[in-house]
């Protein structure tokens, strides 16, 4: 084994880049006690909207609340469906149910292991209300297919895209196509905070003000001031502390995601794809990566032998949503794709700090390792 280890993620580097800044910030929280909302929060906001290309942002305390905030601001619930792609983290599909709608589970491409318009038009059906777009990887599906296929159908456009901070599809920023676009700043995201903390973008005033009030226990304006609950709601507010470390960030977020297209470069570059494919981007998308996907046949015993060399993995992901036991209730039959991409997927080294070196000794263990030249 090299002596050297080469981690999956490493959030230590990045958060070192920002931490005086933030340490400034923070003290000026505790000066002015606004640890829930306040000027860090609005200011936060402002500036995310602004990078999306959208009027507003709502601060959120994780991206799942993201997600089910929107979904309940769309007045979406009971009654109503709402396609999810089969291949995404188990959030996009838990806030439906949490919304009291029903998941309508599609398949994806077997490239780009995302939604298209054909299995979106696949799965809909006379009781679907909304498709929540997941731009997994940090990459966008062809979000020109989707956005017609949805509007044809009548069905309102959401995006997840929490692993999709700064990806862009035909130069528009992801979460600027859809009703709503629901971001997660969790630690190790492209952008990320230090806790939990989420994110709504849209242009829509009025949901605006309806996930502004349902965020925070349903007040509205009324003669009862802080006591006037219109709606029943939730708490989940972005933290003062969150937003400062989030408004450092994002003033180095294209550097970061820059870092990150140059090192999958690398990683196109080496790897063979005889033996390991890479997921696809398709050419209108211009992706962040946040995760390095390939498909290895015998994925365990690739994982396995890369970690004796030192090289760390990760795998997103192993079960398709459809096939958890919490929502198998939902399931109608068999998706192929996500079902074989289960088993083959692995996620390799990807973070802004890795080196092209790294890259290139990830990718020379991979060939060889899969190609069974390790056995």
């Amino acid at each position: 084994m090299s002596a050297t280890k080469i981690p999956f993620l490493d959030i230590s580097a990045g958060n070192a880049e920002v931490v005086d800044e933030i340490r400034k910030e923070w003290d000026e929280i505790l000066r002015t006690g606004q640890f829930v909302g306040g000027e860090a929060v609005n200011r936060f906001e402002a500036e995310w909207s602004a990078y999306c290309g959208t009027d507003f942002t709502v601060g959120v305390a994780n991206g799942t609340d993201a997600l089910h905030l929107v979904l309940r601001g769309l007045g979406i619930g009971p009654g109503d469906e709402v396609i999810v792609p089969a291949n995404t983290f188990v959030a996009t599909a838990e806030a439906v149910v949490l919304a009291g709608a029903r998941p309508r589970f599609a398949d994806v491409d077997d490239g780009t292991l995302l939604l298209t318009a054909e299995t979106l038009k696949a799965a809909a059906t006379p009781a679907t209300k909304a498709v929540i777009a997941v731009h997994l990887y940090g990459q966008l599906p062809d979000m020109t297919e989707i956005a017609s296929t949805a509007e044809s159908l009548g069905l309102i456009l959401i995006e997840d895209a929490a692993q999709a901070q700064g990806a862009t599809w035909d130069g528009k920023r992801a979460g600027s196509f859809g009703a709503a676009g629901c971001f997660s700043f969790y630690p190790g995201k492209n952008l990320g905070a230090f806790g939990d903390a989420g994110a709504i973008v849209t242009s829509d005033a009025a949901l605006t003000d309806r996930l502004r009030s349902i965020r925070d226990h349903g007040r509205m304006q009324g003669e009862h001031g802080h006591y006037s609950h219109g709606v029943l709601g939730m708490n989940s507010r972005l933290d003062g502390v969150q937003a400062v470390v989030l408004s450092a960030k994002l003033r180095r977020l294209e550097a970061w995601n820059a870092s990150r297209r140059e090192l999958m470069a690398e990683y196109r570059r080496w790897i063979d794809p005889a033996v390991a494919r890479l997921v696809e981007e398709l050419p209108g998308g211009a992706g962040v990566h946040h995760l390095a996907v390939v498909q290895v046949n015998d994925r365990d015993r690739v994982r396995a032998e890369l970690a004796e060399q030192g090289i760390g993995t990760g795998i997103h992901y192993p079960v398709p949503c459809h096939v958890m036991e919490p929502y198998k209730e939902y399931a109608d039959g068999s998706l192929p794709v996500a079902e074989a991409a289960a088993n083959r997927q692995l996620s390799l080294p990807m973070f802004p700090q890795l080196s092209a070196a790294d890259v290139r000794r990830v990718a020379v263990a991979l060939n060889t390792v899969a190609g069974g030249g390790a056995r």
